[in-house]
């Protein structure tokens, strides 16, 4: 399992530079990584599923704090065990589908990204049900008071690659910095692959 301080370690031994400068200069590095490996990634390691509430005739719900891209926004009756996806639309569609929000209820049936912290429900339920949301969210930070995390224990290559590619923009290594560029999207090209493997079925035939 691969550390905060195995990471620092790594890159510093790889840099050949432990001039103090670098060192004070590694946490800001580290966290670009992490920044663009949640923008360059899907995969279900980054899934966090959150319970949420739909309140009666309001359209209104809140998103988890850090959500980077929604997954699947689903509810549950209280009469029925049964889960029920809300389709996606855009907040356009939702608001021209059913104006009247706040003033008339129905069985929800959309939702539509708002903005950064909230969804738009349509119809609203006539009585406040129970649901859930799947997002896409940043995993904890890597630091030395969180020693791991996703990106370090499953994803250690292609963090490090990016990594040393900050690391080397830093040192104004330009062309050095492109070789690491281009490990870093191999890894990632890797990452995608066993994503998509994983959504395969090979039972399937």
């Amino acid at each position: 399992m691969s550390t905060y301080s195995y990471l620092v370690t790594d890159i510093k031994n790889t840099s050949e530079n432990d001039s103090t400068e670098f060192s004070d200069q590694l946490p800001y590095i580290i966290n670009k990584a992490e920044l663009q490996l949640t923008k360059d990634l899907d995969d279900f390691g980054l899934d966090v599923f959150t319970t949420i509430t739909l309140s009666a005739s309001n359209p209104i719900v809140s998103i988890p704090s850090g959500t980077r891209i929604i997954r699947n926004v689903n509810y549950t009756t209280s009469v029925s065990s049964i889960k029920t996806n809300l389709l996606q639309r855009t907040y356009e569609y939702a608001i021209d589908y059913f104006p009247y929000a706040s003033a008339s209820t129905g069985t929800p049936r959309y939702y539509a990204r708002k903005n950064n912290t909230e969804i738009y429900i349509v119809p609203t339920p006539a009585s406040t049900v129970t649901g859930e949301i799947q997002t896409v969210s940043r995993p904890t930070s890597l630091t030395s008071a969180a020693p791991t995390n996703y990106y370090s224990e499953f994803c250690y290559n292609a963090l490090f690659y990016k990594c040393m590619f900050e690391a080397n923009m830093f040192m104004k290594n330009w062309e050095v910095s492109q070789v690491w560029d281009a490990q870093y999207k191999n890894a990632v090209d890797g990452l995608r692959n066993q994503a998509r493997r994983t959504r395969r079925d090979d039972m399937e035939t």
